[in-house]
């Protein structure tokens, strides 16, 4: 048995989240780690105003998840296995020994500025709860046109999908699902439309960028949230963080496989517990638990009582 550290996507955040982190001095010296590399003050980049803007939301995401991953790894040891979801995998690869810190937050500006400038209004995402993906994708069908685009995005679980697309294509697939029995059909805090080919001008920006920057091998295993496959090499896994924001998140195999692979404790990372949530569904044996509301302690005792079990 193993643990599992993941790492949320847009949507997750909420104004002040970097303010109200852990008064710890890792997380002190990765903030100020961050803003240097920035070139400007990382803390102003949560309030609510900030937060309507896609750059300053993935830094945030990024941000939050390795500077508290750094606590808990200090306080307990470092899990097998780091994933993330979309903009999640950043902080996975920094956490997994791949990318420099400062690389990571200079690459996550530089994409969420692609993004934002490539769909600045008019597009995003919406979860459709309680249909199924193949019922999901022929709703999709019946949308999709060069007038209103609609893409499946996101599998998080067997009844959970997320579908991005134009607002006119969102508003109708809403009301098919609706039709169709779906529980609920919710548009998300996300301002682009993500995991789709819509963004495959700005992924292939974004490669040229990648190019130039050193990485290394992951030191933990590093599941990639697209594939659910295991990425060991570091061509592979510039790759999955290039173009990940172009490609369908296939999260509830990356949990699946995660499981398969004998991992029992999975620790999601702030912000929030959303994929606390999903993991539970998988983890019929063990523990999914978020950062978040969790006490320290407690979370340093479940990482090190996984650890001893893998010597």
């Amino acid at each position: 048995m193993s643990s599992f550290m993941v790492f949320p996507g847009q949507g997750a955040q909420y104004p002040q989240m970097l303010h109200q982190l852990p008064d710890e001095a890792l997380i002190r010296e990765s903030l100020n780690e961050a803003s240097e590399a920035l070139g400007e003050d990382i803390l102003v980049l949560d309030s609510a105003h900030a937060l309507a803007n896609t750059r300053a939301v993935q830094l945030c995401l990024l941000v939050a998840g390795v500077a508290c991953a750094r606590v808990l790894i200090e306080r307990s040891e470092a899990p097998a296995y780091v994933a993330g979801l979309s903009i999640g995998a950043y902080p996975a690869a920094v956490i997994a020994g791949s990318l420099d810190f400062g690389d990571a937050v200079r690459l996550v500006a530089l994409r969420g500025e692609l993004m934002q400038h490539t769909y600045p209004t008019g597009f995003g995402m919406t979860a459709i709860l309680g249909l199924d993906q193949t019922t999901v994708e022929a709703l999709i069908a019946q949308v999709h046109s060069i007038a209103t685009p609609l893409y499946l995005a996101n599998i998080n679980a067997d009844a959970q999908m997320v579908v991005a697309g134009s607002d006119a294509a969102m508003a109708q697939v809403a009301e098919l699902a609706a039709a169709h029995g779906a529980a609920a059909a919710k548009r998300l805090a996300v301002s682009v439309p993500s995991h789709c080919a819509l963004l495959d001008q700005p992924a292939s920006a974004l490669a040229e960028a990648f190019a130039k920057v050193s990485m290394r091998a992951p030191v933990l295993r590093y599941l990639s949230g697209s594939t659910a496959r295991l990425i060991t090499t570091v061509d592979k896994l510039r790759d999955d963080l290039t173009y990940n924001m172009c490609r369908v998140i296939d999260w509830r195999s990356t949990v699946q496989t995660a499981y398969e692979r004998g991992v029992r404790l999975q620790i999601e990372l702030p912000p929030g517990a959303v994929l606390t949530g999903l993991g539970r569904k998988v983890f019929e044996q063990g523990t999914a638990v978020a950062f978040q509301g969790a006490r320290m302690d407690t979370l340093s005792a479940l990482l090190q009582e996984e650890g001893s079990r893998n010597p």
